[in-house]
């Protein structure tokens, strides 16, 4: 590995992951990158225990699934207590997901999902009850996400 932790092999296997980890084999990445199998699966280990690997997730059709209130809730926190109060929201149920931001008033952004608006009126009942002060709140319609270019590199190999 290089300085910044990262060589062309450890970004190139970042973003054939990004692209979609579930169905890319490390024999694909091995031959794009003229390596070994074994060499790609020691690597992504190598990442997942060094943290630069920290999951893979489901990307969930909420409204498919028959939850309509997929929400985006912008929240305030005081600065000293925002982490510690991302971490607790992340036990609310009906919360799937918790940003800290750096600026702003709306330092916390939170993804909920609601069967109802009752139950998206719990959601917010519970964060108040933690320490948020909810700013606005937002039925999400769709959301969309792209590898980071950062790991792509410049040859011909990456997607």
């Amino acid at each position: 590995m290089v300085a910044d932790g990262l060589d062309e092999l450890d970004r190139y296997i970042i973003h054939s992951l990004q692209l979609d980890a579930r169905n890319t084999p490390a024999r694909e990445i091995a031959e794009a990158m003229d390596v070994s199998p074994s060499t790609v699966r020691n690597r992504i280990h190598r990442l997942e225990e060094e943290g630069y690997v920290r999951g893979y997730h489901l990307d969930i059709d909420y409204e498919r699934a028959g939850f309509q209130l997929y929400t985006l809730i912008i929240c305030t926190a005081p600065i000293p207590d925002r982490e510690r109060l991302a971490q607790e929201a992340v036990e609310v149920p009906g919360v799937v997901s918790v940003r800290e931001i750096m600026t702003g008033a709306g330092n916390v952004h939170i993804v909920a999902v609601g069967t109802d608006s009752d139950d998206l009126s719990r959601i917010g009942q519970d964060l108040n009850a933690l320490g948020f002060e909810i700013v606005d709140e937002d039925i999400v319609r769709n959301e969309y996400s792209h590898p980071y270019h950062g790991f792509a590199g410049d040859d011909s190999r990456s997607n």
